[in-house]
């Protein structure tokens, strides 16, 4: 920001007898003065009203007397202009302090969060795995997802939470081939939807087989649902229920790997708020029952008031059950 230097001015018109004065003379510079100044509103108020902080140019009820000069006419209105002049650049100059200081604040806000964020993470990393009784989920009412044993449908969440990066995804599942006729049979009787949406048709083959129990072809169908297409809503459905059909497998931790990636990936995905209560769940059978607490506190954090009443009782017992602290 420029400073304007109107005393040295003022000083200038005291000096000189009002004789040597001329409007001709004073006019341009005090008109300079004045453009510069909305320059700098302009530039410190980006987008605002031309008259946002528009100086006063109007003569103070008591005007200034230069010695030497009359008390009224040109000169007298060219110094209260300045004097406006001043009085604005004071102005806009404590705006701009009380705003550097807001951002002062702001990062040191957000250093204090990331240390804290850091710290949690290393915590849920150093880690690792069998069973206590999980809390049982609530039901869910949602297009193609309606087993009895899943938790609730949340609204779209906020995401980005505190459980940071570094989960490893298992790598992918190719279709398994089974010798057994009679598995082979079971998956053959499996109806493969044709809407013409690949990721819905994707989901619902692979929720079809995960309610026939079939895991690691539900897996198969529902991984290029989330490779093909992460922007599609059943992205975030269909790497949920791959995190479910490893935990009805008997697999926590790679069901956890999972449950994380979709939160992580994609925090405001339909299931992201049902990957963290089921990951809560992973760690439960893993005996990671301080982890699984830092998780249902996440849930409630990021989520909140979206969770249905269902979900935040379940959230609740599971709270009880690993004894959580309050």
């Amino acid at each position: 920001m420029r400073h304007f230097k109107a005393l040295p001015l003022l000083a200038l018109l005291a000096a000189w007898p009002a004789t040597a004065q001329t409007t001709s003379q004073i006019e341009p510079r005090v008109n300079k003065l004045e453009r510069e100044m909305r320059a700098v509103q302009r530039k410190v108020f980006p987008g605002g009203t031309p008259n946002q902080v528009e100086p006063q140019i109007t003569a103070p009820t008591q005007p200034v007397d230069i010695p030497g000069s009359p008390s009224s006419g040109p000169l007298a209105t060219l110094t209260s202009r300045i004097d406006a002049l001043e009085s604005q650049q004071q102005s806009l100059t404590g705006q701009l302090e009380q705003a550097q200081y807001k951002l002062r604040q702001l990062e040191s806000a957000f250093e204090a969060y990331k240390t804290a964020t850091d710290a949690k993470l290393k915590t849920l990393e150093s880690t690792g795995a069998a069973p206590i009784a999980p809390a049982t989920p609530g039901a869910v009412a949602a297009s193609g997802d309606t087993s009895t044993d899943t938790p609730p449908t949340r609204g779209s969440g906020n995401g980005g939470g505190t459980l940071g990066g570094g989960a490893v995804r298992p790598p992918a599942v190719t279709a398994p081939a089974t010798a057994d006729p009679a598995r082979a049979a079971r998956v053959n009787a499996i109806e493969k939807p044709s809407s013409g949406d690949a990721a819905e048709d994707g989901y619902l083959y692979g929720f079809r087989l995960w309610s026939a129990k079939l895991y690691p072809e539900a897996i198969a169908a529902l991984r290029p649902v989330v490779a093909k297409y992460p922007k599609h809503r059943r992205a975030s459905y269909a790497q949920n229920l791959i995190g479910r059909s490893y935990l009805d497998d008997g697999k926590p931790s790679l069901a956890s790997r999972e449950f994380y990636d979709n939160y992580k990936n994609m925090p405001d995905g339909e299931r992201a708020a049902d990957s963290l209560f089921y990951l809560a769940d992973a760690l439960t059978k893993l005996k990671k029952t301080k982890e699984a607490c830092d998780v249902y506190g996440e849930l409630s954090d990021v989520y909140g008031e979206k969770l249905s009443a269902a979900m935040k009782a379940d959230v609740a017992k599971g709270r009880t059950a690993n004894k959580c602290a309050a």
